[in-house]
């Protein structure tokens, strides 16, 4: 687009923007295969041939390397002194996606703002945790990751390709065949918790499906296979590559959830019905995988918006599967609060359930829609979606005794946003920098983007004036380089812990030790366990 279009179609950009990323409230998906795997910059579509893509080092192929690297990582922290050897009978994971340093850092000055004061002397629930640390974000082939290989790492402990979900780094993007080859399946945290006779589960406000939540139970080459339909549109024989919702229902450690709580019930329904939000199914091949699932679970009960899942007697039911949108969940903001439960309602449902097991569990929650709403550059909303989600973190350390469970923070990945500029104390974090102006005298934002949509530029190509733009929840923020959504960030994320063994969740990290660090501390697994550390010191 020509300068001279810039400052008269911005409007219009903010318009359509705003209109994709809320759709009358439902947030659309963003994330393109051909730049995750640096396919859209070659013009090559849909190849498997490694040559094409991104470089693997041969070592990390070998689920093995990761494995090995986990155990000094933990034999690092063993040698230090260690404050207890209680063991966590449960373990809650919480997962920001998308979630970089600068996000947590604006949701707690927005936090701040909107009860009253400055803002930066505030701070969100999870930070108040007594230990922290780093994770460091890259992908066996990916010096940025997406949320595909990074959820393999954190919850299977191996890094993985790009895309690919719950295989080894031997699996090139979209090979179907080297993804079923048992030697580069992988298991997660989830399967080890159930192998321990625990109870599992997970919330998202993202589909079932999607590439964060599935992780502790899919294994697929590409991320986008969610149903038949779309390993089809990927050139992939359907019945030969089972997609990720089938997998889900059928599959262990899948089939023996006790909780899973998101969106997009349409992966699991046929295109020939409608799903009890008003659209149709996508899948092709005529089946219907929530019938499917309810003759594998006889007391097994569908959820499919807030008053059903706040009516729901839990001890009354095997297993809970709750669809709440057809597709991804609406943004808090843009919910309707009496039909869409928030995640800190989520949350409360999935531990009241899940703690009728005495021998403990495992679950997973994400707070999705962060990455969307910085995808989209609109900071409003994903701040609001990271207070949101500190508001569950809160809630499930209320409802826990701190003595027997874990709860482990952290964020998949970052966003490339910056707080910048010198901005004075009490500075709108939404606004515009009162404080500072670029070289032309014009002041400029507070939260800046590297990628975006918007650059807010003139005929001439100069920045123009932002006080009428900046401010509403809903604004595109300011980016430079012009893309159609924002990208992620490499730079490592924060790692927060608070119960039992928490004291070895600090320093920096590989993100694929987490999940073997939960297990340890939780006794599951083929790891190192500190009931063995235990045992030799009686």
């Amino acid at each position: 687009m020509h300068f001279s279009q810039r400052r008269w179609l911005h409007p219009i950009v903010l318009f359509l923007l705003a209109f994709v990323s809320t759709a009358l409230g439902r947030v659309q998906e963003v994330h393109n295969v051909l730049e995750l795997t640096g396919q859209k910059a070659s013009k090559l579509r849909f190849s498997t041939d490694v040559a094409t893509g991104k470089y693997t080092p041969p070592e990390e192929m070998d689920p093995q390397f990761w494995y090995k690297l986990a155990d000094e990582e933990i034999a690092k922290r063993l040698q230090l002194p260690q404050p207890n050897s209680d063991k966590a009978k449960n373990v809650i994971m919480f997962l920001g996606d998308g979630m970089p340093l600068s996000t947590v850092t604006a949701a707690r000055i927005l936090k701040g703002q909107r009860q009253g004061n400055t803002g930066e002397e505030s701070s969100l629930s999870f930070e108040k945790f007594p230990y922290s640390g780093l994770s460091r974000t890259y992908c066996a082939n990916a010096q940025v990751p997406d949320s595909a290989c990074t959820a393999t790492a954190y919850l299977c402990g191996v890094k993985t390709n790009i895309i690919s979900i719950g295989v080894s780094a031997a699996v090139n993007f979209n090979n179907c065949t080297a993804s079923q080859d048992p030697a580069n399946r992988l298991t997660s945290i989830g399967k080890w918790s159930q192998n321990a006779t625990k109870s599992t589960g997970f919330v998202t406000t993202k589909k079932l499906t999607h590439a964060s939540p599935c992780r502790e139970n899919t294994k697929t080459a590409n991320r986008m296979w969610q149903c038949d339909t779309d390993v089809t549109s990927y050139g992939v024989d359907a019945s030969t590559c089972i997609d990720m919702a089938t997998q889900l229902v059928t599959q262990t450690p899948g089939k023996n959830f006790e909780v899973m709580f998101g969106g997009g019930m349409g992966k699991f329904l046929p295109k020939t019905i409608k799903d009890s939000h008003g659209k149709a199914g996508e899948r092709s091949d005529g089946v219907n995988l929530l019938s499917r699932w309810q003759g594998l679970h006889d007391k097994g009960v569908l959820v499919t918006n807030r008053k059903q899942l706040l009516n729901l007697d839990v001890s009354a039911a095997s297993s809970i599967i709750g669809t709440f949108q057809s597709g991804l969940m609406d943004f808090h903001m843009d919910a309707d609060p009496t039909y869409q439960p928030t995640l800190s309602e989520l949350t409360e449902v999935a531990i009241k359930k899940l703690s009728h097991n005495e021998n403990g569990y495992f679950v997973f929650i994400e707070g999705g829609l962060i990455d969307y709403g910085n995808h989209y550059t609109q900071a409003g909303y994903a701040l609001d979606e990271a207070l949101e989600f500190e508001k569950a973190i809160q809630l499930a350390r209320e409802m826990t005794n701190i003595s027997d469970t874990l709860i482990v923070v952290t964020a998949d990945h970052g966003h490339a946003m910056s707080i910048a500029g010198y901005p004075g104390r009490g500075t709108p974090i939404l606004g515009v920098n009162q404080h500072d102006t670029d070289i032309n005298g014009v002041k400029y934002s507070v939260l800046n983007y590297a990628a975006g949509p918007n650059q807010y530029l003139d005929e001439h190509g100069q920045r123009i004036p932002l006080d009428d733009i900046l401010g509403p929840d809903d604004a595109i923020s300011p980016s430079y380089i012009d893309k159609e959504i924002g990208v992620h960030s490499g730079e490592d994320v924060g790692i927060w812990a608070s119960g039992p063994q928490s004291h070895l969740f600090t320093g920096v990290m590989q993100q694929s030790t987490i999940p073997h660090l939960m297990a340890y501390a939780s006794c599951v697994g083929s790891g190192k366990q500190v009931c063995e550390s235990s045992r030799r010191k009686t």
